[in-house]
Parts: C-alpha cells; structure tokens; sequence
C-alpha cells in the first residue's frame, strides 16, 4: 500500500514500516505506529519558532515528536529528528486533551509542532489542530513542506500557520534528502497560501550559493512577494564541512539583494545583525526590533508601531502582518523553547565522547536519564562552573561503565585550572574583558560560561557587570560598550567574526575602546573550544596566555592535538572541527557494535 503522508510515498506492505519508520499498514490503513509520543512540550515565542510577521512576541506551546520523513546532511535538529528512539522511556505519552489542557494552563495562544516534521506524527498532529480549533487555540508548525494533496487538504483547515523549510530548486538537492522532487514543496506552499494559511518560508545561505537562495527569493515572490523568506546562515553541524559556513557579512550583502525581489526577508544565525529587523519594504522604516536568539531564532525587543496597528507611521503603507502584538514579551527557559534543547543533548554527547563513549545506545541512556526526570534546568547550571560539571561528569561515567574515562577527563581539567589558577593569584592587576557573539555589541548574557572562563583566566568581566537576560546574549548600544571601555575582547568561538572585519564593525558602530587601539581582540583557534563540550579547556588555556602572556604560553595547537589524541582516539585536524558541541570532528563515528 502507497503511504498517503507525505510524496515519497513509500509502498509499504502489511505489518512492514515506510522508510521514516513511523508508519506501517493495520486493516488496509496507513497508521502511525508512535502516536501522541512527545519529546518536547513547553512554551515558545512566536520568533523563536520561528515566524516574524504572525502575532509577534505570542506564546505558543511547543510540541515535539521524533522522527522524520527526510534525512538531510548538517541537519541542526539531528537529535530528534534521528537519533532519538520513537520508543525512548524520554519520550511523554500525552491526549490530544492532555496537550490542549497544558496550553490553556501555560496561558498560551496556540501550539506549534517545531523541531521535527509534523510529517512524522501526522495522525497525532492532525488530531492536536482539530481539538485545538475546536478550543479557540491557534495552531501551526514548522515543515519540509512534503505534503502529499490528501494529508495537506486533511490539515489545512485546522491550520493557522506553517513556516516552510526549502531545501533547494532542483530534484538533486531534494534526493540529497531522500525524496524524488521540489515540485512538492512549491505547489504546496502555493495551495496553504490560496487557502488562508499564514505562510512564511526558509532557505539555507551556504557560502557561493548565494544563486540558490535568490532563485528561491523569486520561486515565493512568484506567488506572493509578502510572503516572508527567512534566510539561515548555515551553521556547519554534525558531518557538516565548515568551508560551507559564509561570513555574516556575505549573508547581508545576499539579503539586500533580495529585498529587490521580496518585501520581508530575515537572516538568522548571525548575532548583530540589523537584517533580523522588520522594516516597511516601501519606505524602509524600522518596524520591529529583534535579538539573534540562538540557532533558527530570534526574539522581539522592541515595537516602533502600536500592538494593533497594521500600516507603516512614515508612510502609511500597509504591512502584512497577521495578528496583534503580544502585551507581555516571554523568555524561555535556558534549554527549552526551539533548538536550543537539541543544544543541550548535543552537550551530553560531546561530554560523553571525551570519557570514551562510543555506543550511541549509552548516548541515549544519558539523555533519557536527564530528561526523564526534568533534569534540563539542572544541567544548565551544571555546565557553568567545573566542580559542577566534575560532579556531572563523574555521574555519566558511572552511568555509562567508563568512570576511568570520566576520572582522567576531571583530572586533566583540573591539572590546567590548577596552573592557571596559581599564575592568577600572583596577579597584581586584571584588565576588562568583554566577550561578544560576532558583533562587538552582541554581549554575551551574564553568568554565562564564558565569562567565568575570562575571570577564571586573569580577567574581570563587563558581561557580569550588566543587567539583562537574553540567549545567549543581547545587543547593547555603543554608547553602553565605550562606557565599559574593556581592554579585552573575546569573540565566541561558536559564532566568531574574523579579526580584521571585527575591528571594521567596531569602526562602523562607533566602538572606542581601549581593546581597539590597542588591538587586544581575539578570536580561539577552532569552533566550540569555549562551550559546549570539555574542549572549553582548550577555551581557557587560550584566554589566560592572550590576557597574561607575560605568565602563560600555552601552544593550543599542540594542547589540542594531546586533548584530541587523548580523549578521542583521533587526530586534530582543524579544517574538520565544526559548529558541533556533540562531535569532535566532523568525521566523527560510533561504533557499531
């Protein structure tokens, strides 16, 4: 029997699964075989989701399944999307009432199911919309868009908004994910728009490609320029070459382009930027204000409209924007709302790696342990001091059998610390240092784990001196940067902006601080060596020689090649280290036995 779901349409036979592995065929149907199994429940914003021009700053109930109809390379929600196991003990057996129930108590608008593709759980969406229509709740997700004509005119009537990842305009890039065809995805998008659907759409911007994504620009322009186009930066993830990683820079200069052929484009993954911004596409105006608010979100600061209103103060014109602004803003939780759980999981395994774990089945025993019991928000403060994270260490090598793993881990850390720590009592002064996401005015948030490395290293953090919260950080004016007046600054390695641009974006901005004329601006040697994953010690090696190098001279090249040798069983080869907390190397895998 054809599966119906979505236009891959695998024939599945009689007690068998399609290629996804959520469906199989019962009495001649096609039924899904984990129904009402979530990973995820918890409040979102609207931005985070994301979606930028449907009821900005409202919150939504996020809900999570796992599994998914397309295997993509470099996917950010890997995770969920393919390593957790549909029948995981993490996994929350919850009614369509149970979930509806949860919206209402949460307070919130509607509910989303993000993360992973509702085409892996359509049956139990569907079943969520109904009830959630019923209730006066709003209702949408996020999508590949794979839909075939029956389940999309099945979901559409219950459907508010659905924000639709495009992968590419070929039948190439399409089968690089398992399908057969985009011709899908355009018709679909076409047809949600016709029926009263609010659609926003996604593109990648991977480095030269910049073709594609205009091309993509045009495809939505053709059948509504006020449909909005988000842009992801690509962030290189999983077995991702960080070569395909373009600058911020590249990526505004695309987005203006673009802005010739649609009338509200956005750029994610790039802290800073003016372009996650919603101006009136006739004058130019700014409307909203918004943060980078970590992988494939954002989040809303600031109105220069009132909540109601739908036409530009300048110049009148009407803005497509679909339902009032939110009277209260609303801020996740640490690890919860959007990709920054897969983050979380992605920290365990990155732990789990440097202790010697290579079975991917103890992996997941971790993450069930943690999440099973709400375990998330301990875990965060967990990671953002050592002795914590010791602790933590220690517990996932008795977990997993590798407690040698987990004590040599600890006291190799330890031993670097130890050294610091005495060169840093011998200290007399410690200069300022602000630690920045990209752009010299993206401050990382205070108490953060980076900012504790700058103190641990010699330092005194201006981050901590602040007062904000955000994720990972916010932007602050230039204005509030001079008045800090840092010696030092330090750009995360997670998203880092070269040198010699940073000190042109300080130029732009007007940043006059003595960190720029004494350029004492530095970037770490390779990504993810300040969070993340045990590798932060790499991170703090790197910030004590840069800050005192009258004391500490450590070669982090040579600090890394030992690190990688040591706890990984693998070279360093730096070219192959990418945006991942999980994996050490792009070229990173678990054994199959």
């Amino acid at each position: 029997m054809k599966c119906n779901v979505c236009e891959i349409g695998c024939a599945i036979n009689d007690g068998a699964k399609g290629a996804c592995g959520r469906y199989t065929v019962d009495g001649g149907k096609i039924t899904e075989l984990f129904p009402h199994s979530y990973l995820v429940v918890c409040p979102i914003s609207a931005e985070t989701m994301p979606v930028m021009n449907f009821y900005p700053g409202a919150k939504f109930l996020q809900i999570s399944t796992s599994g998914c109809n397309f295997d993509c390379g470099g996917c950010v929600a890997t995770v969920c999307a393919k390593e957790m196991d549909a029948d995981s003990t993490a996994m929350k057996k919850l009614t369509p009432q149970q979930i509806i129930a949860k919206a209402f108590e949460l307070e919130c608008a509607g509910i989303a199911f993000l993360m992973n593709d509702p085409l892996a759980s359509f049956h139990t969406f569907l079943e969520v919309a109904k009830l959630a229509k019923e209730n006066g709740l709003l209702t949408g997700c996020s999508s590949n868009g794979y839909f075939t004509e029956y389940s999309l005119n099945e979901l559409a009537p219950y459907l508010d908004f659905i924000n639709i990842g495009i992968k590419g305009l070929s039948d190439a890039d399409y089968k690089g994910c398992g399908a057969p065809s985009y011709l899908p995805v355009l018709r679909n998008i076409k047809v949600f728009y016709e029926k009263g659907v609010h659609v926003e759409t996604a593109c990648m911007h991977k480095k030269g490609d910049e073709e594609t994504a205009l091309r993509i620009a045009e495809a939505v322009a053709s059948i509504s320029k006020d449909i909005p186009l988000q842009v992801m930066r690509f962030i290189p993830l999983d077995d991702a070459d960080i070569e395909g990683e373009p600058a911020i820079a590249e990526s505004e200069k695309l987005i203006g382009r673009m802005k010739k052929i649609i009338n509200y484009v956005y750029l994610f993954n790039s802290p800073g930027t003016d372009c996650i911004n919603t101006f009136c596409p006739a004058c130019g105006e700014l409307i909203f204000e918004r943060d980078f608010y970590g992988p494939m979100g954002s989040k809303l600061r600031k109105l220069h409209i009132d909540g109601d209103e739908k036409n530009c103060p300048k110049c009148g014109h009407e803005l497509k924007l679909k339902g009032a602004v939110a009277k209260r803003s609303f801020d996740e939780n640490d690890f919860e709302g959007g990709y920054p759980f897969t983050r979380a999981l992605e920290i365990i395994e990155g732990t789990l790696a440097a202790i010697g774990v290579r079975d991917r089945k103890k992996v997941i025993k971790c993450w069930e342990d943690v999440l099973v019991d709400g375990g998330l928000p301990r875990f965060h403060g967990n990671i953002q001091s050592f002795d914590k994270y010791a602790d933590t260490i220690k517990y996932f090598g008795k977990l997993t059998g590798h407690e040698e793993g987990a004590r040599n881990l600890t006291q190799y850390m330890r031993s670097k610390i130890d050294i610091i720590s005495e060169g840093v009592g011998k200290l007399t002064e410690k200069p300022r240092v602000h630690y920045v996401m990209s752009s010299p005015l993206f401050a990382l948030e205070p108490g953060r784990l980076e900012n504790w490395l700058a103190e641990m290293a010699g330092g005194i953090s201006v981050n901590n001196s602040m007062s904000f919260s955000g994720r990972p950080g916010m932007r602050i004016t230039a204005e509030t940067l001079n008045g800090l007046n840092p010696d030092v600054i330090f750009i995360s390695s997670f998203m880092h902006t070269e040198t010699d641009e940073f000190y042109s974006l300080c130029e732009k901005h007007g940043v006059d601080v003595n960190a720029v004329r004494n350029k004492r601006i530095y970037n770490h040697k390779a990504p993810c060596f300040d969070f993340g994953s045990p590798r932060w010690i790499l991170g703090l090696m790197h910030i004590a020689s840069s800050l005192h190098p009258e004391i500490f001279s450590f070669d982090i090249e040579a600090e890394a090649k030992e690190f990688y040798s040591r706890f990984y069983g693998i070279e360093y080869v730096a070219r192959d280290v990418n945006r991942s907390f999980a994996k050490p190397s792009r070229k990173w895998e678990y054994s199959l036995l």
